[in-house]
């Protein structure tokens, strides 16, 4: 498909370093190609797999754009940018769009503008893009607008869509987000998780559920019982896949997928595009679109990371000391375990902080009671595991502190995307002991930036020369026999450990 034979407009376009869009100013419009110099010249040579073609009307580019600023223009082509696309420009149903307007939703993210079009169209979707960027609505819309196209009556024990998550606190998230875009449809919206009873999800399945929200583990347990029929299913939205597969959710996935129809449309999206996601890909999807919009375990611009290196033993202590000496209002703070989430807690119960802590030993409604609590300003401090790091979003939090790292760096990029959301200022803090600095290193390796220190007087952690001063002074005068020798050697050796170990710090 070859567009146009211009090399002046090939010129212009190489010097063009911002976002553009290209028009065919034919009957009717189409919008060809976005985004880089490499993408337009494959359209030139006819590789349609890059084309991205909407029909328009001319007068309907003027609404796309909040910003529209020519870079070239001919009586065949027309090149804008600062070309923002904007929802009312997607001609959905009208119930949705007054959705949308009640959410205040006006213009598309980047993933939204990829993915919407081809998922409405019924295409395969593996979308990769960084947290906090619209993953929610770039797979809700376009699959609620199918079903409004192609509306059926609701059926027991059946459902249309089914919405599979890694965590009670995401299915959560999802289900209250989908019930807003979908408030005006005459639509059944169902989330099924565990740590509650049962019975209430059982009458809500028999009684037939549109749309299913749910974790792969307790969907299990209602298909054995026989409460839901997957026989039906024609959208099926794996949300948080690489989260799945690192909690070792995928045999569980894979059985329930055994129970859906061979056609169904499948949207895989993704933190990230891990070897494991893509292998998974490569198995659920057919004839799929890849979507990445943002580099791999990239965080928010507007996020300031900052180290404190502390002993372990006196992490709650300067966690207190800083809350109290930077007036933190609202703090979510990560440890490893669960003994340690409870341990801070102890702590901070001690200090007279308001708190609350949300791990898996917690039943449901405890966590729910906490999430709730600290929304609302009523907890100053939220403590939570690895298990909750995806599945909380909480508008306007500022502060997150890495109380323990995590064991995998990449579960470092989603801990500390709860902060610095849809262009918003945030810190991300962590405590960092001599024991965690390798941590600390896959960390910064993994994310490209040396995080910058900050030491807390009276906190200070013992450098190499402190440590070799003070075994010094406590040595006795070295004798020549071998068991001296040997003592010596072994001093040595372990104090060239120690200060490898400590080297991060100096």
């Amino acid at each position: 498909m070859i567009l146009i034979q211009s090399a002046y407009l090939e010129n212009i376009l190489c010097q063009i370093n911002t976002n553009y869009f290209i028009f065919h100013l034919g009957h009717p419009v189409r919008l060809l190609v976005r985004n880089s110099s490499l993408a337009l010249y494959d359209a030139y040579n006819g590789v349609s797999g890059k084309v991205l073609t909407h029909h328009l009307k001319l007068s309907a580019i003027i609404k796309l754009t909040t910003q529209l600023e020519i870079l070239y223009y001919s009586r065949s082509i027309l090149v804008v940018a600062g070309f923002v696309m904007i929802f009312s420009s997607l001609d959905l149903a009208p119930e949705i769009q007054q959705a949308l307007d009640a959410c205040g939703y006006s213009q598309m993210t980047p993933i939204q503008e990829q993915a919407i079009i081809p998922a409405r169209r019924g295409k395969d979707l593996l979308a990769s893009a960084q947290t906090g960027t619209g993953k929610t609505a770039a797979f809700a819309l376009p699959i609620l607008q199918q079903m409004s196209d192609r509306p059926k009556p609701t059926s027991p024990g059946n459902v249309r869509a089914l919405i599979l998550t890694p965590t009670r606190e995401l299915a959560q998230q999802l289900a209250e987000t989908i019930k807003r875009y979908a408030q005006f449809l005459p639509l059944t919206i169902t989330v099924v998780y565990g740590g509650v009873k049962m019975s209430g999800q059982e009458r809500k399945l028999k009684a037939g559920a549109d749309i299913i929200i749910s974790t792969p583990g307790r969907l299990l347990e209602h298909m054995e019982q026989g409460s839901v029929n997957l026989s039906k299913v024609e959208f099926l939205v794996l949300d948080e896949a690489d989260r799945m597969l690192d909690m070792g959710f995928i045999t569980d996935v894979q059985s329930l997928l055994q129970k859906t129809p061979k056609q169904h449309q499948t949207l895989l999206f993704s933190a990230t595009l891990s070897q494991p996601v893509k292998e998974l890909a490569h198995k659920l999807l057919q004839k799929y679109k890849a979507i990445n919009v943002a580099k791999q375990n990239a965080i928010a611009d507007t996020v300031e990371h900052v180290v404190y290196p502390v002993e372990e033993s006196r992490k709650a202590e300067l966690f207190v000391g800083l809350i109290e000496q930077h007036h933190w209002f609202r703090v979510l703070a990560f440890t490893s375990t669960r003994a340690q989430a409870d341990a801070l807690m102890s702590k901070l119960k001690q200090a007279k902080i308001q708190a609350a802590v949300c791990h898996s030993d917690k039943s449901q409604g405890a966590r729910n009671r906490a999430l709730a609590d600290f929304k609302t300003a009523k907890l100053q401090v939220l403590i939570a595991t690895e298990v909750a790091a995806r599945g909380l979003d909480i508008q306007g939090l500022e502060h997150v502190v890495n109380y323990n790292l995590p064991y995998l760096a990449e579960d470092y990029v989603h801990r500390v995307g709860r902060t610095g959301r849809a262009g918003a200022k945030g810190q991300a803090i962590s405590l960092v002991s001599p024991e965690e600095v390798r941590s600390l290193e896959n960390i910064e390796r993994l994310i490209g930036n040396k995080i910058k220190h900050r030491k807390m007087p009276g906190y200070e952690v013992e450098t190499r020369e402190t440590i070799v001063k003070s075994l010094k002074k406590r040595g006795r005068p070295l004798r020549a026999d071998k068991a001296s020798q040997a003592r010596v050697t072994t001093n040595k050796a372990s104090r060239r450990k120690t200060g490898k170990k400590l080297r991060a710090f100096q």
